[in-house]
């Protein structure tokens, strides 16, 4: 019966979440596709778009740099390097030059001391740890039904709940990079207004992934809360 019980909620709550999740990432990757075939009027790269933005809020001290894969962008705070998938470092389509000067905005992010990404910064090794015990605690309080077990339970549902926290503190995060991207980019005329367009509908796209990460996350959570609740119920 309580595996009856935990897959029945991870049916109802969680599967249409990971579904969301998986839609928002084909979602991404069609947009990425269709929009990597315009080519920008002024055909500048990613990687110079990047720097032109970086340029635009005087920031000069972060590379760029070239990094295998696909959609692999990320901005590294560590090292102050901006890592660009060859399909956009060195393309001029909408789409890249879109991914690319969200990266930069994160990094302006971090030159500026923007709130929501220096907690983001400060839990990660938290979270880190706290998403690997969680699991392994939830799965051995949920095999003893003493108050230990009860108690192994909550503490990795608590563990659990700091990646719902940093979930829901990157939400911002992403929206405010993309923001500053498409706004740079109007403003400094990279992209005409049409172009800005089409760009906008590539990073409203890749937000929803991150919406779709932190719906997963809640309902996970929801399901575990809901399974401690019903073992404490019976005892």
């Amino acid at each position: 019966m309580p595996f009856y019980y935990f897959d029945s909620y991870y049916l109802l709550l969680v599967l249409p979440a990971i579904i969301f999740a998986f839609a928002a990432q084909q979602m991404v990757q069609s947009r990425f596709r269709k929009y990597s075939d315009i080519r920008t009027y002024r055909r500048m790269t990613g990687a110079k778009a990047a720097e032109e933005i970086l340029r635009a809020h005087g920031v000069y001290d972060v590379k760029i740099e070239g990094v295998a894969g696909n959609l692999t962008d990320h901005y590294d705070p560590r090292t102050n390097v901006i890592r660009l998938s060859q399909n956009v470092h060195d393309s001029t389509s909408v789409a890249a030059v879109g991914i690319a000067a969200h990266e930069a905005g994160h990094a302006v992010q971090h030159a500026q001391g923007y709130g929501p990404i220096k907690v983001r910064q400060a839990i990660i090794p938290v979270t880190k740890i706290g998403s690997s015990l969680s699991m392994p605690l939830i799965l051995i309080g949920m095999f003893f039904a003493s108050e230990l077990g009860q108690m192994l339970f909550l503490i990795g549902i608590i563990l659990f709940g700091l990646a719902a926290v940093f979930q829901l503190i990157t939400l911002p995060v992403e929206f405010n990079a993309s923001a500053r991207a498409l706004e740079t980019l109007g403003t400094t005329r990279i992209l005409d207004e049409d172009e800005l367009a089409k760009t906008k509908k590539v990073l409203s796209a890749a937000a929803l992934t991150y919406v779709a990460a932190l719906a997963v996350s809640l309902m996970q959570l929801f399901r575990l809360l809901i399974i401690y609740s019903g073992r404490r119920g019976r005892r």
